[in-house]
């Protein structure tokens, strides 16, 4: 084993080594999808054959987290490799600032075709998914996207989406619409003879929860909207099968490096529970809310197996930037995470640089076994609290007073993150030093451009509870 292992390692660094040489890149994500929801955990009710196959035959991450706890940070985070308040994505339904390096726009100048696919809110709209208008400054192709065919937020069954500003109106399941949509994108490319960068993001299993009849069939036991949750998962475990085989279909798939993971933890109100026996759901900072499931499949540059390696949302631009070549430039710094190539041929030894996170008003430190959280308490005294989330993953003893030295680490560490995050917010990162203009963090139902299609879109499930009053 250590024989091959070294083969491998030496194999990935000739790899790497050779500039000319540029795996096709899928970053896929799901929509609020929770840590515990995949076969490979044993769910007690839910079955994801594709996954569990992805996970074989690539990384399996147990210790993987989101951006942040909520949507469009984690978004914001994967394309900038920097933690979401930097980039003004506060929360759900905040833009990404235009002052930002995103990673799409770096691999385009690599020489990358590159395409987005479903999920984007990081335009300032709020509210269920609607096609994003042309016009729209802050759209998929304003950050460096060729091809779009995106939605401003969660989409379902028969959704309306927008290719390029065009709306287009599809039948069936939203998670094989859209990877249906990137196979047709990627199989061009193919043709061309040109690498691809695919984001592939799914508007499952965020509500409103809308699935074919014959996903629910399974789930016959369970309440009708944890059938309907469940059966969301089902369909787009099934289009991961079919992303997967497309790529063997194309023979590309030993040269194509698939990431998969979800944006935040999972939803509460569901039995049985999403978050797989972690402390709290979405939203939330402690670990069901933070961390999610995530595989990295690439047959020419990963040896199959499971990490336990704290690793995240945050490292993945790095990583791509190593694998690719791209220049320190094409990263604002700072940058928060780190490359994760050392992982993919052995184990690595503890991470050198801790996780950081800040989401309203609240900060965690995740440095290794040790995670830190300072959380709004009386007056204006935080309430401090760590855990040892490694021996106690359900974060039930709070050794903030038992563990004074490692509370002292991580405190300071704690401290030096937000003064620098604050930096950030402040537009200090950026040449000028200053904020440019952001379009406002505001319901699509106040843009005058949409008004036109009210009538008809009253008649959409996923529609009607935002659209009664007009």
């Amino acid at each position: 084993m250590k024989t091959k292992l070294s083969f491998f390692a030496s194999l990935l660094l000739g790899f790497l080594n050779n500039a000319a040489c540029k795996p096709n890149i899928v970053l896929v994500m799901a929509d609020d999808q929770g840590w515990g929801q995949t076969g490979y955990y044993n769910h007690p009710v839910l079955k994801t054959p594709n996954l569990d196959a992805m996970a074989a035959n690539g990384l399996r991450f147990d210790r993987f987290y989101a951006g942040g706890p909520v949507c469009s940070p984690t978004r914001a985070t994967v394309l900038t490799g920097r933690t979401h308040d930097r980039t003004g994505v506060f929360d759900h339904g905040y833009a990404l600032r235009d002052q930002e390096k995103p990673l799409p726009r770096a691999l385009k100048k690599a020489g990358y075709a590159t395409g987005h696919f479903g999920k984007w809110h990081l335009n300032g709209l709020r509210g269920p998914g609607v096609p994003i208008l042309k016009e729209d400054t802050h759209n998929p192709g304003a950050f460096g996207f060729d091809t779009w065919l995106s939605v401003t937020n969660f989409f379902d069954l028969d959704p309306v989406m927008s290719r390029k500003g065009e709306f287009e109106e599809f039948k069936g399941d939203s998670s094989e619409i859209i990877v249906d949509e990137a196979l047709k994108f990627i199989g061009q490319q193919v043709a061309d003879k040109k690498p691809f960068f695919t984001v592939i993001w799914y508007g499952t299993p965020h509500s409103p929860w809308m699935a074919l009849d014959k996903d629910q069939e399974p789930f016959g036991e369970l309440s009708e909207k944890s059938q309907k949750h469940y059966a969301e998962l089902v369909a787009m475990d099934r289009s991961m099968g079919a992303l997967r085989k497309g790529l063997k279909k194309l023979n590309v798939a030993k040269d194509t490096l698939v990431w998969f993971t979800s944006d935040n933890g999972g939803l509460p109100g569901f039995k049985p529970t999403t978050t797989g026996g972690l402390r709290d759901f979405k939203g939330s900072m402690y670990e069901g809310g933070l961390r999610v499931p995530a595989i990295l499949e690439w047959p020419n540059g990963i040896e199959s197996r499971i990490t336990s390696h704290p690793a995240g949302a945050v490292d993945i631009f790095p990583t791509l930037a190593e694998i690719v070549g791209l220049p320190a430039s094409s990263m604002l710094k700072p940058q928060d995470g780190v490359s994760l190539v050392p992982l993919f041929a052995k184990e690595t030894g503890p991470r050198n640089k801790p996780l950081i996170f800040r989401s309203r008003n609240r900060m965690a430190v995740i440095d290794n076994n040790w995670k830190l959280l300072s959380l709004p308490g009386k007056g204006d005294r935080a309430k401090l609290e760590l855990y040892n989330i490694v021996e106690d993953k359900a974060e039930t003893n709070n050794l903030f007073s038992a563990k004074p030295s490692f509370a002292k680490k991580l405190s300071q560490h704690l401290d030096s993150a937000r003064k620098s995050i604050e930096a950030s917010v402040a537009g200090k990162d950026y040449p000028s030093g200053k904020l440019n203009p952001q379009p406002p963090r505001i319901f699509w139902t106040e843009v005058e451009a949409y008004r036109p299609h009210f009538k008809d879109w009253k008649k959409r499930p996923e529609y009607m509870s935002r659209l009664k009053k007009f």
